[in-house]
């Protein structure tokens, strides 16, 4: 093993290296992953994990003295590396490869983030590089259609969110919270909105009836329907992890108001802010005068955790993709990065 503070020069190893840092602040937590180092791992594979919300890959290694050790490399969901050139068969057990990756900060862990493998026959696989072949982007008239998020605009919503001024409840909630013990992801808990709307790399569509419109986010395969005839939220209504979202048209402008919020501990990326019953979230999607892209102006109150209104503008960008792919959750794979000792 070696272990490196700075990547490879290299364009390429450069933004492969970015890019995961990116994803593991997106999906799991800097308290997981030292994105301060590299670490290069050779070996063979011993099992492929092709799941989600992480797939794992499994390498055995060698020392020069003997000793077997296996290493556990996680990586995004099945969509994300399918849409990277990945499938269920691009590992086999036996086959020799070489890993960049960043290493667990729990030094007694053979656990790492993927940055870039490489097989034996010079051919490299990475998570997050993009699809070479992936169509180009289409302007559209309406916003319906598949659009995705950057992830320049996920790390500045982020950076806001924790940011945020609270109440005395809201900051003690964050005190206490314990991402390897609370996080509602490891539950395969979808995050609610704002944060739904947030998630890079997974796509989202936009689908108009004529009394609703449907909002379908590939991650955790979240299905939002906003009411568009003319209904309130209903009084003392059922608390949902989406919670009752009414919508309307003002001048080609989506205005979705949502309300009924279940109980969750990631109202905000990374902050541990619960959303309380009082939580209210505004969103408008405005369409851009290309038509390849989204803006996505957000309000969000909870006067019980947050001491002022939170707001921020998102950019969707339009996707040449027509359909998304499946996300299913589950449970055992969603605990393992977490919870999940190394194998024996």
């Amino acid at each position: 093993m070696t272990r490196k503070n700075t990547p490879k020069t290299g364009s390429t190893v450069a933004c492969c290296l970015l890019l995961t840092v990116l994803s593991a602040n997106a999906h799991h937590s800097p308290i997981i992953f030292d994105t301060d180092t590299v670490i290069v791992i050779e070996g063979e594979i011993s099992q492929f994990d092709w799941r989600s919300p992480h797939t794992y890959i499994f390498v055995e290694t060698t020392s020069g003295s003997g000793e077997v050790n296996e290493w556990q490399f996680e990586s995004d969901a099945t969509p994300i590396l399918s849409r990277n050139g990945w499938s269920a068969d691009s590992l086999v057990p036996g086959e020799r490869v070489s890993i960049r990756a960043n290493p667990d900060r729990n030094a007694e862990r053979n656990h790492a983030l993927l940055i870039a493998l490489e097989k034996s026959d010079g051919s490299v696989l990475t998570p997050t590089a993009g699809d070479p072949n992936a169509p180009p982007p289409v302007g559209r008239s309406t916003l319906e259609g598949i659009w995705e998020q950057g992830f320049e605009n996920f790390l500045e919503f982020r950076i806001r969110g924790l940011e945020v001024r609270t109440t005395p409840a809201g900051a003690a909630a964050r005190e206490r919270y314990d991402i390897l013990t609370e996080n509602p992801v490891a539950d395969c808990v979808a995050y609610p909105s704002p944060m739904i709307v947030t998630v890079p790399q997974h796509l989202n569509e936009i689908i108009v009836e004529s009394d609703r419109v449907i909002i379908h986010n590939e991650f955790f395969n979240v299905r939002r329907t906003i009411w568009m005839d003319g209904r309130d939220h209903p009084v003392n209504g059922e608390r949902t992890n989406q919670g009752h979202s009414i919508g309307r048209w003002e001048d080609g402008v989506l205005v979705v108001d949502t309300r009924n919020f279940a109980d969750h501990r990631s109202t905000l990326p990374g902050s541990g802010l619960p959303s309380g019953a009082q939580k209210h979230v505004v969103e408008r999607y405005i369409l851009n005068e290309d038509g390849t892209g989204i803006s996505i102006e957000i309000f969000l109150e909870d006067p019980e955790f947050l001491a002022e209104p939170f707001t921020h503008t998102l950019e969707w960008r339009s996707s040449g993709y027509t359909e998304l792919l499946t996300f299913t959750c589950e449970e055992d794979q969603a605990t393992r990065f977490m919870f999940e000792p190394p194998r024996p």
